[in-house]
């Protein structure tokens, strides 16, 4: 749910921080006091467009935060997106956009992209207005309430068709592959074997290209290779030179040793050890030697290492960054060459298992279309009800369930669903979109709201004036409605409507003051008395009489109870 949400230079408001509370929240105020700048605020706060008029006059960018308190069912969006949650389940959001139209969005202090801030968003808070924002208006919405509502069993065969429906795309492009033009699939399969052969000639084997790297840079110092071991088999062994070797000076060393181990028995241990040395530096000198007798430039062979080296960058610049890679490109190849061949028998096949595949598909669809319209009938007796309560008894209403196989597969079947309406007796059903009462429309989408409360995992609801068209007597039963939606999510409604209002959890009142020649708006928490000051404003305006303000005691009385 919102905590708190803190904005600072938008439109009217200069700096105003709301604690919000659980349950239900009402906000009034005078026209004009910013109450719908808060709106336009959270909108902006959960990734919705924002204009540049909303910075405040004077100011160079304006700034809302939010912080939120969310379930765990958000971590695998947070987690997406490389995002930490709270160790308290909490959510700190943030957007600061400019005059320039930059806009800088961080949550819990990392920065993010606008798009990640409203896939968050959707998340977290369900706005409502009278005709935006509501997917009651879109038709294409409908089936997925109507899912929501079905429950589990639907859940779960939805989750089990759409698996298969990927698998139909795979295979209808597989079989689009393989029924390609001839031309274009004949150019293809002469590719791949061009590069099956020119792979296979290379003759490569794995770590080769490591070696030749080793060989060519042996081969390329040479006579730098020669001359130093030479010099190291002199200095070792002796040679030409008169100088003694290290193999001399050791055994001139030993010998002086051996001449005085009788005395200690460590010097029979140096002697033992200089030995040790003497017979290794032995090896290793003619280990020296081999190397320099073995080593002799070939500038033929030189050139093979060269060109062979070449050809391996060749072939890693067109299929891949090593000789392992190289390899596993032409297994694919050859797959790909050998099912291309094999197309015919391929295509048959594959026709077969793609036909095998719609008429499984085909089922689920009936099955999803049944537990649909089962729950249809129900979601139609739950809201109908909602509306006789909401002072609309002679209302129809119909979620229309309609089976369109020709149409093809989507994500939720063959079926389209679409809610439908009928204010009054006599009239035509007509959707939803059709509706002109903006009263109407507000009760249809909270009697919806009121059935799918208990299932709904958006903690936050915001109620924006729905109830603008409404009665006196329908406001009342809005009311009890909104209080009973905010048993199971926190709800925000701003309204004029002192019915409304008197049923309140917690009330805010917005005002609007003057500030230094600036308008400024401010939020206030009501206490008691300052709540029945101000239901008494809404029920007969500024001019408080004794009658309006026994009522407002009354409904402040009934709304505790």
């Amino acid at each position: 749910m919102l905590l708190q949400l803190q904005i600072e230079n938008v439109a009217i408001i200069e700096k105003l921080n709301m604690t919000l509370s659980e349950g239900f929240n009402v906000l009034t105020g005078e026209t004009g006091a910013g109450k719908s700048i808060l709106i336009d605020s959270l909108n902006a706060l959960l990734g919705s467009r924002v204009s540049r008029e909303l910075i405040r006059s004077g100011a160079d960018k304006a700034t809302v935060q939010g912080l939120f308190s969310h379930g765990p069912e958000l971590n695998q969006v947070l987690s997406e997106f490389g995002l930490e949650a709270g160790e308290d389940e909490t959510i700190l959001i943030s957007r600061t956009f400019n005059e320039a139209g930059k806009n800088i969005c961080r949550v819990n202090g990392s920065l993010v992209t606008v798009a990640m801030l409203k896939e968050i968003g959707q998340r977290l808070v369900d706005i409502h207005g009278q005709h935006d924002n509501q997917s009651l208006l879109r038709p294409e919405t409908h089936i997925t309430l109507l899912d929501l509502f079905a429950g589990g069993k639907l859940t779960e065969l939805k989750k089990a068709y759409q698996t298969e429906l990927q698998e139909l795309h795979s295979l209808r492009a597989r079989l689009k592959g393989l029924s390609g033009e001839g031309k274009e699939r004949e150019r293809t399969m002469d590719m791949l074997r061009f590069q099956i052969e020119e792979i296979e000639r290379a003759g490569l084997t794995p770590g080769e290209d490591e070696e030749l790297e080793r060989q060519s840079r042996v081969l390329s110092h040479a006579e730098e290779i020669i001359e130093s071991f030479a010099n190291a088999y002199e200095w070792v062994k002796g040679g030409d030179s008169e100088e003694q070797s290290a193999l001399d000076k050791l055994g001139d060393a030993l010998e002086a040793i051996q001449k005085v181990e009788d005395i200690d028995p460590d010097y029979a241990g140096i002697c033992a050890t200089l030995e040790e040395v003497q017979e290794k530096l032995s090896d290793l000198s003619r280990h020296i030697r081999q190397v320099r007798d073995s080593m002799e430039y070939d500038p033929r062979l030189h050139k093979s290492v060269e060109e062979r080296i070449s050809l391996i960058q060749g072939l890693k610049k067109k299929y891949g960054e090593g000789i392992p890679e190289i390899l596993s490109f032409l297994g694919q190849a050859k797959a790909r060459l050998d099912e291309m061949e094999r197309s015919e028998e391929l295509i048959l096949e594959l026709k077969a298992r793609i036909d095998r595949a719609e008429k499984s598909l085909h089922k689920q669809c009936d099955q999803m279309n049944a537990l649909r319209k089962e729950a249809a009938k129900l979601l139609q007796k739950g809201i109908l009800k909602e509306l006789a309560d909401l002072e609309m008894p002679k209302t129809q209403f119909e979620a229309s369930v309609i089976s369109c196989p020709e149409e093809g597969f989507t994500e939720d079947g063959t079926d389209r669903v679409e809610f439908q309406f009928s204010p009054n007796p006599g009239e035509p059903l007509k959707p939803l979109s059709k509706i002109a009462s903006g009263g109407e429309m507000s009760r249809v989408m909270l009697a919806v709201k009121s059935i799918l409360a208990g299932i709904d995992a958006i903690p936050t609801l915001v109620f924006d004036e729905i109830d603008t068209g409404v009665s006196g007597k329908a406001a009342s039963k809005v009311g009890e409605k909104l209080k009973a939606v905010a048993r199971g999510h926190q709800v925000l409604c701003i309204t004029h409507h002192a019915q409304i209002a008197s049923l309140a959890d917690a009330h805010y009142f917005i005002r609007k003051a003057e500030q230094a020649g600036r308008t400024v708006t401010s939020v206030q928490v009501l206490e008691e008395q300052q709540r029945e000051d101000e239901i008494t404003r809404l029920l007969s305006g500024e001019q408080a009489t004794e009658a309006a303000r026994s009522l407002a005691r009354e409904l402040l009385k009934n709304g505790r109870a």
